[in-house]
């Protein structure tokens, strides 16, 4: 294939590369593949002691568009945080290896993003079950429409009640923040942390459209009993905290800022106004 021209936004996936996730993950492929108006790069970040990156289908990793960056050990949140390393975009966005986008997901977010200067966009996400066909939107408690940063959280009352109220599969950020917020290091959750910091440190927009469909299926990790757990329960108060944490210091630093700006001398070279002739 030849060289793709430079692309506008990555996909970044991390993956323990389970055979049963194998034709999911071919299946991700040829939404991107199917992608309208928007280049890409996918960061495919294999991850775990059975991950072999030559597991991944010929057919993907022939796509020059594609990199397969292995992290044997650490999981799938130090795989994320590093696959960002890798991502030569300006702007990002995360899929699960067993999900896939709709056809204008990424040019719906990514041209939102740049015609409006936010630094991250979102669209809603359905529940897809490939058996039936059926799609089930999520009406998640964000509110569609322009956000401030940190209102998010504003929907997120409890985290011992409930998931954070967007996904962070429906954002698109733009890179250098996505480097900036991460996706903290533990073992489930990561995801939460990384959609709080994200959201509390800038303000952004919740499209009405459909970008992603999450498959529903009976090896979905999140459905199992087993998943809520006190590790699960932590990372959301983990996520929550932060997102607070986020919002107050960017209140402390606005109020901080004004305050020294007022009591800062002119800028050298700048000429004061004449005292006033009595």
């Amino acid at each position: 294939m030849p060289r793709p021209e430079q692309p506008a936004v990555a996909v970044i996936t991390p993956t323990g590369l389970h055979p049963t996730r194998l034709p999911f993950i071919e299946e991700l492929y040829e939404s991107l593949r199917a992608q309208e108006d928007a280049t890409w790069e996918w960061v495919l970040a294999p991850n775990g002691r059975r991950a072999e990156p030559d597991l991944v289908p010929r057919a993907i990793t022939r796509d020059p568009r594609v990199k397969v960056i292995a992290r044997p050990e650490p999981g799938p949140a130090p795989a994320r945080n590093t696959a960002l390393n890798y991502v030569e975009a300006p702007r990002c966005t995360f899929a699960d290896d067993d999900d896939r986008l709709t056809p204008r997901s990424l040019a719906l977010r990514n041209d939102h993003a740049i015609a409006t200067g936010l630094r991250w966009a979102a669209g809603r996400s359905a529940d897809w079950d490939p058996e039936s066909g059926s799609l089930s939107t999520w009406m998640c408690p964000t509110p569609v429409g322009p956000l401030a940063a940190g209102e998010v959280l504003d929907y997120w009352p409890d985290p011992l009640v409930s998931k954070p109220p967007l996904g962070h599969c429906m954002l698109l950020t733009d890179t250098p923040l996505a480097r900036a917020v991460g996706n903290g290091g533990l073992h489930k959750g990561e995801d939460y942390t990384f959609l709080t910091g994200i959201c509390a440190r800038w303000a952004g927009e919740l499209l009405p459209d459909v970008v992603y469909h999450r498959r529903v299926h009976p090896g979905q990790w999140t459905a199992e009993h087993s998943y809520r757990d006190q590790a699960e329960y932590d990372a959301r108060t983990h996520a929550w905290l932060k997102g607070h944490a986020e919002r107050e210091l960017l209140t402390e630093g606005a109020s901080v800022g004004s305050a020294i700006s007022r009591t800062l001398p002119r800028e050298h070279g700048q000429r004061s106004s004449p005292p006033a002739v009595r």
